[in-house]
């Protein structure tokens, strides 16, 4: 550890009060530039992803293992008195304070943005919420699943034919926890000229309306619904999966010149001539009969045959891999995405390494997720100065 360089948010510190996916998922990725992180669970049950199983890693949730690398847990009772006085200690002495409790929590423990523009004016308060604290929905709480039916996003997922689909990730979830993380960089940018800290605020919802992208566009700008293609794009032919001798592949040809040499390196080479297929718009026009004789001549032969002549062509294309078989690539390996990390109880633990790289201030995995309050005296001790008597006596009274 002592030969790492430092991250570019060495020297930051992050109190963790969130729990579950999206908020987790940012402070990790703030640990994972160096950030000090503090995660802050209750006594007794911690984050409710502890219990999201099976699978477990001995008695600990891969679920929770895969979003809490390079953090310090803390158990404490927010909701008591004593609790609350080391939270104002704790936010006293920190840089950034993400949360994503039920909207007006953190104000009814008595640390809104007033207590903070007071007592801690440089710390930058997020606030991972549902739906956010206005509008008519303002205050609910929100799940992933649910978010990705009330966004639109499962009604444009799925097979034209069938039922709306949701992600095979929580997907919502996972964005808003890379949002927030962006917006927390940009919120410690702007201090640096302001002097002071900010109240950024996200939500499920409308992270869920932002995903939506040239698919929102095509109705604001043009009026045009978003509908289901499979695995299809609504602009674009050919663009979807096709069925090979030994599996299946994905195709993405984005534009005409593309589609040439498509045409040529599958033995079709007239298909560029052919007037239903010249340009896009054509192709589009003609999308079922199009696909549908692209699938008869890809059936004649293997993926990997296929494969190697399109990249040849310069096409994008790529077999459908299994999870397994995505992880356990060479390109993987060779892209360090894969990190070993010694963790207390489990040993050597794999985890997945960072999709962001810094030339100068490399991310790096320092710290196993922590087991439940592994960390609890050494911040009470190094970061409070509290004694060792007095931190005993917080444990027989509950509050850690």
């Amino acid at each position: 550890m002592s030969s790492t360089p430092a991250g570019a948010l060495s020297g930051i510190r992050v109190l963790d009060l969130t729990r579950i996916l999206a908020g987790p998922l940012c402070t990790m990725m703030l640990g994972d530039m160096g950030a000090d992180v503090i995660k802050v669970e209750p006594p007794g049950a911690g984050d409710d992803t502890r219990t999201w199983g099976p699978p477990f890693v001995g008695n600990e949730a891969a679920y929770f293992l895969g979003l809490n690398r390079n953090k310090r847990s803390l158990t404490l009772n927010m909701a008591v008195k004593p609790g609350q006085e080391i939270l104002a200690a704790l936010i006293r002495r920190s840089d950034v304070l993400v949360e994503n409790f039920k909207a007006g929590t953190l104000e009814k423990w008595g640390f809104g943005n007033d207590w903070l523009e007071t007592n801690a004016p440089r710390v930058i308060r997020c606030s991972i919420t549902g739906y956010g604290a206005s509008g008519p929905k303002g205050g609910l709480p929100g799940y992933d699943f649910i978010l990705q039916a009330e966004s639109g996003l499962m009604s444009i997922t799925g097979p034209r034919d069938g039922e709306p689909t949701k992600h095979g990730v929580a997907l919502v979830d996972v964005c808003t926890g890379m949002l927030a993380s962006n917006s927390i960089l940009a919120a410690l940018t702007a201090r640096e000229r302001a002097g002071r800290g900010q109240h950024v605020e996200l939500s499920l919802y409308e992270t869920g309306l932002f995903m939506l992208a040239n698919v929102a566009s095509n109705y604001l700008a043009a009026g045009r619904e978003g509908g289901r293609y499979g695995n299809g794009h609504p602009s674009i032919v050919p663009y979807t999966t096709y069925p090979t001798r030994d599996g299946m592949m994905a195709i993405a040809v984005g534009n005409d010149a593309q589609f040439a040499k498509f045409a040529q390196a599958v033995g079709r080479a007239e298909w560029a001539q052919d007037a239903r297929f010249i340009k896009n718009k054509d192709r589009v026009a003609h999308r079922d009969l199009l696909d549908g004789l692209i699938a008869d001549t890809l059936g004649s032969s293997d993926t990997g045959a296929w494969e190697q002549k399109l990249k040849a062509a310069g096409v994008p294309c790529g077999r459908i891999n299994s999870v397994k078989q995505a992880l356990d690539a060479p390109h993987t390996e060779a892209r360090r995405m894969i990190e070993t990390v010694e963790h207390p109880a489990i040993g050597p633990l794999r985890v997945l390494g960072t999709p962001f790289k810094f030339s100068s201030t490399p991310t790096s995995v320092r710290r196993a997720p922590p087991t439940l309050g592994q960390h609890t005296d050494e911040v009470l001790r190094d970061e409070l100065g509290l004694t060792a008597e007095r931190i005993a006596q917080l444990r027989t009274e509950n509050v850690i």
